[in-house]
């Protein structure tokens, strides 16, 4: 696998004295837990996030309780999505405060693959509203150029002041679907690098498919894949699933007093 193009630690979560919260967001297709669960969650735990933007989670037959035991194998608890959203879903620490949740399944393209979006609305802390989406957007260029303006435009319908999305985006960053999200939003990996880039696959990164995106305001301050992160081993990444994770540290802005 690639080196870091940075040596530095992530920031890790905490509750600035300005009401601020630095939390973090993982984004990671499982692949329906086919593969080695516990690596899958020795992972996800390692990252410690606040947050986890799961793509493929289980659809079929006892979906609920497969992700709920990842869910408490890694230290987090499930937010929202899964099978009811046609695979995106939604996982969060203790320290999360929710406010609503949605599952969104998108329109059925004929002989496509069902889609949709799992979102959120939390707090952390004194921090502002925040947003969140999960996403695993189309293989068929067309239907996924629509898809990125529907996540676009559900976003904005969240009604928070800042925003994350995050996901399997079946396309690299010269795409137009890709481009048109990092037009709109900050693009994690490219406003702030850190750990390696490239998310497919784990046997042989040489593709940037993954991706967490940000609304502007919320600071972001390391993202990439983790690797040689803390706890983290290749073995583990490689038994995990067919995608590498992406890990990003972002500053969450205080909540504005009300006048």
């Amino acid at each position: 696998m690639p080196t870091s193009p940075s040596a530095s630690p992530l920031p890790a979560s905490r509750t600035e004295s300005d009401g601020s919260a630095v939390i973090r967001v993982l984004s990671y297709n499982i692949r329906s837990m086919r593969d080695d669960t516990a690596a899958l969650a020795r992972v996800i735990s390692a990252c410690e996030p606040d947050l986890v933007l799961v793509q493929e989670a289980p659809r079929f037959f006892r979906w609920r309780k497969k992700l709920a035991r990842l869910a408490a194998a890694s230290g987090q608890v499930i937010l929202s999505g899964g099978g009811t959203a046609s695979g995106p879903a939604l996982l969060c620490s203790l320290r999360a405060t929710v406010e609503r949740t949605e599952d969104v399944l998108l329109p059925l393209t004929p002989g496509l693959h069902r889609r949709g979006f799992a979102t959120a609305v939390v707090r952390f802390g004194g921090a502002a509203r925040l947003g969140v989406l999960s996403c695993h957007l189309s293989l068929q260029k067309d239907e996924r150029h629509e898809q990125g303006g529907m996540l676009l435009d559900r976003l904005a319908a969240l009604g928070t002041p800042h925003a994350v999305a995050g996901g399997d985006l079946n396309e690299r960053p010269n795409g137009r679907t890709f481009k048109r999200l990092a037009t709109e939003l900050q693009d994690g990996w490219a406003v702030a690098p850190w750990g390696a880039e490239y998310t497919s696959t784990p046997a042989d990164p040489h593709q940037r498919i993954d991706a967490l995106f940000a609304t502007e305001g919320v600071e972001v301050l390391g993202c990439g894949v983790p690797l040689g992160h803390p706890g983290v081993t290749e073995a583990d990444l490689r038994a995990a699933t067919d995608h590498l994770p992406v890990l990003a540290a972002l500053r969450v802005p205080a909540s504005q007093p009300v006048a």
